[in-house]
């Protein structure tokens, strides 16, 4: 990292910098100690109009509220984040015991040290939520009985004419019944932030759905199918193109109204400046684990999960660049959970969002 342009990091619209503390070689270690710590400098007795610092009749407090897993970040190796948080910002730091849900406390006498150990477990906790695996998507459903079919169709004609290609085989394709367009990805940690997803959802649909729906489903095409990466003699993923059977951009609208507002709230990353309306149909995470998701990039920081074994789809793009899947009436985003399996073969839905 670059001492002079530190990464720079925006928690609830204020920038700070992302410092590295460098520290003797050590042994192995857990992931929740690796050296990153929001420094004595970062955060100074400043004033702060993201938080509520309460006055008490021993001095000042500060609540926030952490989602379980995420403790252990704030605790750090053998507590020793948690004490140097104490003794730079000399506060005292409650934390619930792990898997317990609550708040964690921040108590001192001066309100600025309450604050600046505050900002500095909220720099913690972000850098932490980032490398996290995601668990929720926004997602529209395209399982229609016509579009499986079509998909199925795809499927064997791809196999029947394309199968000698590098690494092109049944395992590379898409369950029919959980055929679907993300639009993106959450990182939910407990039943608070699951809710607190499910009521932005409400809040869109009264916003802006609406109006952009007329209450009324988005009759969609699917057709087409496109590669993710730069040569098609080395592609990882192949998918369906998605598009207004009016011609229109309102689905496009829908999709990028919906995650500037998720992002807004910190329960989203931004990752493009829009949403690529796609179906995955081919993946080579599915060559080794047929219920993987796809994931348009890696967690910051970290390297591919799986390695893979890229196929060639020159032949399958020339021969089915304008395969057509079929006809999808949209009527619904849905907040659907990774790893997971309904009555209907579909990921299991926490919450939706009904056009009509």
């Amino acid at each position: 990292m670059d001492v002079l342009r530190p990464t720079l990091i925006q928690i609830g619209g204020r920038i700070y910098r992302k410092n590295l503390v460098q520290e003797p070689a050590r042994p192995q270690e857990e992931e929740e100690d690796e050296g990153f710590y929001a420094g004595p400098g970062d955060c100074a007795d400043e004033p702060c109009d993201a938080f509520v610092v309460e006055e008490t009749e021993k001095g000042f407090q500060c609540r926030v509220e952490v989602p379980s897993p995420l403790y252990k970040y704030i605790i750090g190796k053998k507590g020793e984040t948690k004490k140097r948080l104490e003794t730079e910002t000399r506060t005292s730091i409650s934390i619930p015991k792990p898997g317990v849900e609550g708040e964690i406390v921040i108590t001192g006498q001066q309100r600025g040290g309450v604050i600046s150990a505050r900002t500095r477990i909220d720099v913690l906790l972000d850098s932490f939520r980032k490398k996290q695996p995601f668990t929720h998507f926004l997602s529209f459903a395209l399982t229609q009985p016509e579009v499986q079919e079509r998909f199925l169709q795809f499927r064997e004609e791809v196999l029947e004419k394309c199968s000698k290609d590098h690494g092109v085989s049944s395992s590379l394709f898409q369950n029919p019944a959980k055929l679907h367009l993300t639009l993106g990805t959450l990182v939910l940690l407990n039943e608070q932030e699951i809710r607190k997803a499910c009521e932005l959802l409400q809040r869109c649909k009264e916003d802006f759905v609406d109006q952009l729906t007329g209450g009324r489903p988005l009759a969609v095409e699917v057709a087409g199918v496109e590669y993710m990466n730069d040569d098609p003699a080395m592609t990882d993923v192949l998918y369906a193109k998605v598009r207004m059977k009016d011609g229109s951009d309102r689905l496009q609208a829908v999709a990028d109204q919906l995650v500037e507002r998720f992002v807004a709230s910190g329960l989203m990353l931004k990752e493009w400046d829009r949403v690529k309306l796609h179906a995955t149909v081919m993946n080579t995470l599915f060559r080794r684990d047929p219920g993987a998701e796809e994931r348009s990039s890696t967690a910051p920081g970290k390297a591919s999960l799986k390695e893979r074994e890229a196929f060639n789809a020159r032949n399958v793009l020339k021969l089915f660049e304008h395969f057509y899947f079929g006809e999808v009436q949209l009527d619904a985003v849905r907040l659907s959970q990774r790893f997971s399996t309904d009555a209907s073969g579909y990921y299991a839905t926490s919450g939706q969002l009904n056009f009509c």
